[in-house]
């Protein structure tokens, strides 16, 4: 690569949160029993007529919001022409002329701590189409099938400029990309459903040279790691083009896996090839004022506002704030839990420390603990009820049961010893049965008086309060 400049620019579909698909009622379920959600609009049947999808719109318009791009206020559908069977109408309903948003970018956060705005080309709606299944999938080398369900489901498609130049930058670009379209509820970005699919563009150009090579698009990344390993792959293959004097063929290409490389699909069309019409069964498109504030109102807080709150007003460390704004739910558990308790770094400890290491980001919203919950459980500890350790014992039984921490507490008999008179009784006996390691910390070894406390922990069965423990030691001591 000392010779080559890298030049990445990513397509990526998003497939929006709706109830209903993009211009019909049929249910937003791709994942329901194949063919079963399909209907006459989607099959392009005579006489079925389209109608756009409110809601579709309202989460485009939070991404073109989030990107910062230019609205098209005057905005047009158009029929985007090409034969496929998971295509049935043969036509995508799509914008290309008129898109939602133009320009914009996206600020991203790389390895070494800087901060690069990749630009946008445009932001727009369309529909997915349906799902093509081939060959050992099926259970059978020489068929195909096909599920419809897909088809009509509402699609954001946004195109980035080629403003990438490795593959740290694309990977930083991927996920603050799926961060807002996360944290913004427009889509759920399950890309092992398909629901967020990435397709990298990348062309390789003479270190100092203003003019792009020639683009190669990958398709089939159904993973980052597999937009990664493609990007490098692809890197590998035009180097050795170029290097041996040849011209690199504007083509798509095929992520394949299993070996490692990118393969041949087909030769890249052109916007003529799928000769692009208006749309006459749906009407042109006005964003008037009062949709577009409608919108903005009820945007959700973007990851990087969040992550700024959390650092500013709240004090945490800016990497606590961005391991809690990893995903939604750990951010909304995180929150609701310090409306129950004062303590907001206990609170963040806990849920990054404790529930984070026992449930994945994606299983917070099934756990039998409420944010309530663990706030009254760092109240406890805040109040000397219970020792931390204690804590992580009431928490596992809280995981389990469902149970309140006080309850739990009551139940088990756990209630954090601090009676002064029972303590240095306790303390004095410790002290008597272990008169080596006394004389350890008197002749100056400190760890010495850590064993201690631990006899000390050992015989209240980690009940006593460990700062009142410290002190009647040394008083004990002498």
């Amino acid at each position: 690569m000392e010779k080559y400049e890298v030049v990445i620019g990513m397509e990526v579909h998003a497939e929006l949160l709706t109830e209903s698909k993009q211009f019909v009622g049929s249910p937003n379920l791709a994942l329901a029993e194949p063919n079963t959600l399909v209907d006459p609009v989607t099959l392009g049947l005579p006489g079925a007529l389209p109608v756009l999808n409110e809601k579709g719109v309202d989460l485009a318009l939070r991404s073109v919001l989030a990107l910062g791009c230019d609205i098209s206020r005057h905005n047009y559908f158009e029929r985007k022409h090409y034969f496929y069977p998971d295509l049935p109408k043969g036509y995508q309903i799509s914008q290309r002329e008129k898109c939602l948003g133009f320009g914009g970018f996206l600020e991203i956060e790389l390895p070494d701590g800087t901060t690069k705005k990749i630009g946008m080309n445009d932001v727009h709606m369309e529909e997915d189409t349906g799902k093509s299944q081939h060959g050992e999938s099926v259970g059978d080398p020489d068929s195909s099938l096909i599920d419809l369900n897909r088809a009509g489901i509402p699609l954001l498609e946004i195109v980035s400029a080629p403003d990438m130049r490795s593959v740290e930058e694309a990977e930083a670009y991927m996920t603050a990309l799926r961060d807002i379209l996360l944290f913004l509820e427009i889509s759920d970005c399950k890309m092992e459903q398909g629901r967020l699919r990435f397709e990298a563009s990348i062309s390789l150009r003479p270190h100092g040279s203003s003019e792009y090579g020639t683009r190669v698009e990958v398709k089939n990344l159904n993973s980052m790691k597999a937009v990664r390993d493609s990007i490098k792959a692809e890197i590998a293959r035009q180097t050795k083009i170029l290097d041996k004097g040849e011209k690199v063929v504007q083509q798509t290409m095929l992520w394949d896996e299993a070996s490692g490389t990118t393969q041949p699909m087909r030769s890249k069309e052109n916007a003529h090839d799928y000769r692009y019409m208006p749309e006459p069964d749906l009407a042109p498109l006005f964003i008037s004022d009062e949709w577009l504030e409608r919108v903005k109102s009820e945007m959700p807080e973007l990851p990087r506002a969040k992550r700024a709150r959390f650092t500013g007003e709240m004090g945490l460390s800016a990497y606590d704030a961005g391991v809690l704004t990893q995903s939604p739910e750990v951010a909304k558990f995180f929150e609701k839990s310090i409306e129950s308790t004062k303590n907001i770094k206990g609170a963040a400890n806990w849920v990054l420390n404790e529930l984070l290491g026992r449930v994945s980001p994606g299983e917070i919203g099934e756990i039998k603990v409420s944010p309530a919950q663990l706030g009254a459980l760092v109240n406890l500890i805040d109040d000397g009820t219970i020792s931390g350790k204690i804590a992580k014992e009431v928490f596992e039984a809280m995981l389990e049961s469902g149970k309140a921490a006080a309850q739990i507490v009551e139940e088990k008999g756990l209630k954090q010893m601090s009676d002064t008179g029972e303590l240095e009784a306790i303390c004095r006996k410790v002290v008597e049965n272990l008169p080596k390691i006394v004389e350890d910390y008197r002749g100056g070894k400190e760890k010495a008086f850590t064993a201690l406390v631990g006899g000390v922990m050992k015989e209240t069965r980690g009940k006593a309060n460990p700062a009142l423990v410290n002190e009647l030691l040394k008083k004990v001591l002498g």
